[in-house]
C-alpha cells in the first residue's frame, strides 16, 4: 500500500520483546552471561515473543515516545528432564501396609514373621530415576500426610541390598516384588537426592524444590536481584532495581498460590516523568543485569518454561498508508 505523502500519524503501538526459556531447559541455556539482553535479538521470534522486526531499530522511518516500561515475568509450572538422572540410596522397601519388608539373613528371600526375628534384615534399595519423576513425588509426598511417596522397584531400576546376609547370597527380588514391595521416599529422601546431583549446575533452584513455602518465589528471585537498564543510542535513560518496573498485567489470585509482579492493571506499573523519544534509525535496547555472582549461578538453574517480557509503552508516529 503506497504511503500518503506529508501525512503522519500516531498510534497506541506497544513496543514489546522477550526472553525464553523451553521446557526441560534452563535458563544459562537460554541467556549464559550476567545480563540479558532486549530488542537485540529478534530473529526467528513468534509474535507471542516480540513484535520488532529489526534487531533495537524501529521499523521504517518511524519514532516512539515511550511513556512506561514494564517487565513481565510469567509464572508457569516448570518441566524438568528425564535425562537428567538422579541416584537414592539405603532407601527402605516397604509393603502394601507401609510395613518394612525383611528377608533372611541366611538366605536372602523374604521373611513373613511379624515382628521379624535377629536372624533377619529390612530391605533396602538403590534407585536410579530422572529428575522429572523426583519432582513428581516430591509434590506427592507433600501432599502425602506422612510425607511419603511410593516408587515401584521396576520403575526405578531398584537394586536390592540387607544387612549381614551369608556370603554369596543375594536379596530375592521376586519375592520381594510378589509381598508388594515398593521404594518408600520422604520428602527428606528426596530433597537428599536432589542436593546429590553430580552436576551442581543441574540442581533446580530452592524456589522451585519448595515453592510457595516462604523461601521466595522466581519472580522474586528475579525481580529482587536484578537491575533494569533502557539505552536509547549508548546512552543511558534510566537503571533501577528492576521491582521498580511493575509488569501491571498477568493473572492474579487474592487466596491461590500465585504470584505476579505487581497488581494486574495497566495503570499500576511505572510511568516516565517525561516521555523518552526514539528518534528514526536510532538504537535502542533494554538490559537486566544480575550483579552477584553467587546470585547468577542460582538463577541460571531456573527450569523453563519461563519467559521475560520487557515491555516499552508509548506512541509510535509513522507514516498513513
Amino acid at each position: 500500500m503506497a504511503v500518503v505523502q506529508g501525512i503522519r500519524e500516531k498510534v497506541h503501538l506497544p513496543l514489546y520483546d522477550s526472553l525464553s526459556v523451553d521446557s526441560e531447559k534452563q535458563l544459562r541455556d537460554a541467556e549464559s552471561s550476567s545480563t540479558m539482553k532486549f530488542f537485540i535479538n529478534v530473529q526467528g521470534k513468534t509474535k507471542l515473543e516480540t513484535n520488532l522486526q529489526s534487531a533495537s531499530l524501529l521499523p521504517h522511518y518511524n519514532t516512539f515516545e515511550a511513556r512506561a516500561m514494564r517487565v513481565v515475568i510469567s509464572d508457569l509450572p516448570p518441566e524438568f528432564p528425564d535425562k537428567t538422572k538422579v541416584t537414592g540410596e539405603e532407601l527402605p522397601v516397604v509393603d502394601d501396609e507401609g510395613e518394612a519388608i525383611h528377608v533372611k539373613k541366611a538366605d536372602g528371600t523374604v521373611d513373613p514373621t511379624d515382628p521379624p526375628p535377629t536372624t533377619s534384615s529390612p530391605v533396602e534399595a538403590k534407585i536410579e530415576i530422572g529428575l522429572d519423576r523426583v519432582m513428581e513425588l516430591l509434590r506427592e509426598a507433600r501432599e502425602d500426610a506422612d510425607k511419603t511417596a511410593f516408587l515401584e522397584l521396576e520403575e526405578g531400576n531398584a537394586e536390592l541390598t540387607a544387612d549381614d546376609l551369608t556370603p554369596g547370597k543375594e536379596v530375592d527380588e521376586a519375592g520381594v516384588a510378589d509381598a508388594g514391595g515398593v521404594v518408600a521416599l520422604t520428602v527428606s529422601d528426596l530433597e537428599k537426592m536432589i542436593d546429590g546431583l553430580k552436576d551442581d549446575r543441574q540442581k533446580p533452584p530452592k524456589e522451585q524444590i519448595r515453592p510457595n513455602d516462604g523461601a521466595g518465589t522466581i519472580i522474586g528471585k528475579l525481580v529482587y536481584n536484578t537491575v533494569t537498564t533502557f539505552f536509547v543510542g549508548e546512552k543511558t535513560m534510566i537503571s533501577m532495581p528492576t521491582w521498580f518496573f511493575p509488569a501491571g498485567a498477568g493473572p492474579y489470585s487474592e487466596t491461590g498460590k500465585f504470584t505476579t509482579h505487581g497488581e494486574p492493571s495497566p495503570t499500576a506499573t511505572f510511568r516516565f516523568a517525561e516521555p523518552i523519544y526514539i528518534d528514526k534509525q536510532q538504537n535502542f535496547r533494554v538490559e537486566i543485569e544480575i550483579p552477584d555472582s553467587d546470585t547468577l549461578k542460582e538463577v541460571q538453574k531456573i527450569y523453563g518454561p519461563l519467559k521475560i517480557w520487557v515491555v516499552l509503552d508509548g506512541y509510535m508516529t509513522r507514516d498513513v498508508q
